[in-house]
């Protein structure tokens, strides 16, 4: 719907354009003369406005001129009796503009109004994806994974992320606890406000309340200045407690009382400052456990866990494996075209490899393996000596702690296909056929193992 102004003289031309117009859904006002027409205009911004080339008090072109001085984005079209004098003012560049030759067809009318309607609808688009370019990547976009996993854990964020609840977010070391915290933040409201982090547990005991809370000069020993603390830094917007379960019990204390309060008092002075932020908290740690045995309080981990939100091990996201190991090749590679390839031996070793450090251990390793292979394909040798070195634990040394069948069996199938694939060099029919399945039925269940499907040349990794 546009909201329209129609300018003409003659009472009876108003009221027909105006009638059709409001049958097709848009909403319409009415002027006798340019001046009551730019009068309109300054009150109430119109979408397009429709105008008598020839009008009392200021004429069609004039008014157009002063419109678009007073408000760029509105459309007009002018109506006139002789087309010559419309394009002769468009040779002018006086503006961009439509023009009806009188007698108006209703029909032609109603057909200008809807392009309008879409070229501005195509300018608002224009306008919100540069304003989306100027923020950056989408954070949501850097959530990488395409696993049941990963996209359940993305999910969660689109659904929490626009509201003000505390959130918890649990994940073992290197998931990427603080880059899901970022995306909720950039989700929010507050997203054009500070985002401050902070680690609980880099800092001792006697130094995380001024941290957190802020000091005065000569609050205590080695205080020579004063400082702002980080809640009072993130006023507005967000604040990460990253580590929040090494929090000793006097910063667990004071912490439970500002989110109670919503005011901190900075030490060495005892002025209260109101603080407006929202709390997102990070553990790798199982803090129930420590509330059980007393290390950690246990109405504060209800005010910070409004809302839990976990982060997956990578082992158990195998189907994102190779999209990450594309993702880091690709940025530790910089400008180099095209990126270096990952030979089957490395990808055997990738895939087979629990990383313990998660996503960060496998960004630092593709790293130490982009830089020792020089650009050229990362062979086995270039990888580090830990996922290099690592051999799947054979079945007899697994213990008491046996994975279901099902389990297991799917994992074995992979790890076989992947050993028969690198047997072959990467070559598709003759690894169907030393299988005994076809090659359709070989690509659906590397496909169903989140293994990218290899190409038919030898030493090409299915990831890159």
């Amino acid at each position: 719907m546009l909201k329209i102004l129609v300018v003409d003289d003659e009472p009876d031309i108003c009221a027909l354009i105006s009638d059709a117009l409001v049958d097709e859904g848009h909403e319409v006002s009415c002027a006798a003369d340019g001046a009551a027409a730019l009068s309109l205009a300054s009150a109430t911004p119109f979408d397009v406005v429709v105008a008598d080339m020839r009008l009392p008090k200021l004429d069609g072109l004039a008014l157009f001129r002063r419109l678009r001085e007073a408000s760029p984005a509105t459309d007009m079209i002018l109506m006139t009796g002789n087309a010559a004098v419309a394009d002769a003012v468009a040779v002018l560049k006086e503006g961009a503009f439509d023009y009806l030759a009188k007698p108006i067809r209703l029909e032609e009318l109603v057909v200008q109004l809807t392009r309008i309607a879409s070229f501005r609808a195509l300018r608002r688009d224009v306008v919100e994806a540069r304003a989306e370019l100027t923020r950056g990547t989408p954070v949501l976009e850097q959530l990488i994974g395409h696993s049941p996993q990963m996209l359940a854990v993305v999910k969660r964020v689109e659904t929490v992320a626009n509201c003000d609840a505390s959130v918890l977010i649990i994940g073992e070391s290197g998931t990427g606890k603080e880059l899901v915290a970022h995306a909720l933040h950039a989700g929010s409201e507050r997203r054009g406000k500070p985002f401050v982090a902070v680690n609980c547990a880099a800092f001792p005991d006697t130094l995380i309340e001024a941290e957190l809370f802020g000091h005065e000069r000569g609050a205590f020993t080695g205080a020579t200045q004063r400082r702002e603390g980080r809640f009072k830094a993130a006023h507005g917007g967000t604040l990460f407690l990253d580590e929040v379960a090494e929090l000793s019990p006097a910063a667990q204390a004071k912490l439970l009382r500002v989110l109670q309060e919503g005011t901190i008092e900075p030490l060495g002075t005892n002025a209260s400052i109101q603080v407006d932020v929202r709390i997102i908290s990070a553990t790798h740690q199982n803090l129930k456990s420590r509330v059980a045995t007393g290390q950690f309080r246990e109405d504060l981990y209800y005010r910070i866990n409004t809302i839990d939100l976990a982060i997956p091990p990578l082992r158990q996201r195998s189907g994102d494996l190779a999209v990450l190991v594309r993702l880091f090749v690709q940025r530790f590679s910089k400008d180099r075209s095209p990126a270096p390839e990952v030979s089957w031996q490395a990808w055997n070793a990738l895939s087979s490899y629990r990383f313990p450090g998660n996503v960060r251990e496998l960004m630092h390793a593709i790293e130490h393996a982009v830089l020792l292979s020089r650009g050229g394909t990362i062979e086995l040798e270039h990888l580090p000596v830990s996922v290099r070195g690592h051999r799947p634990p054979e079945m007899a040394t697994l213990g008491t702690q046996m994975a279901p069948l099902s389990v297991a069996l799917k994992e074995f199938e992979r790890e076989y296909l992947i050993r028969v694939v690198s047997q072959f060099g990467g070559k598709r029919i003759q690894a169907a056929e030393s299988l005994g399945i076809s090659r359709k039925n070989l690509w659906e269940k590397l496909r169903t193992h989140g293994i990218d499907q290899p190409q038919e040349t030898a030493a090409r990794a299915p990831v890159c």
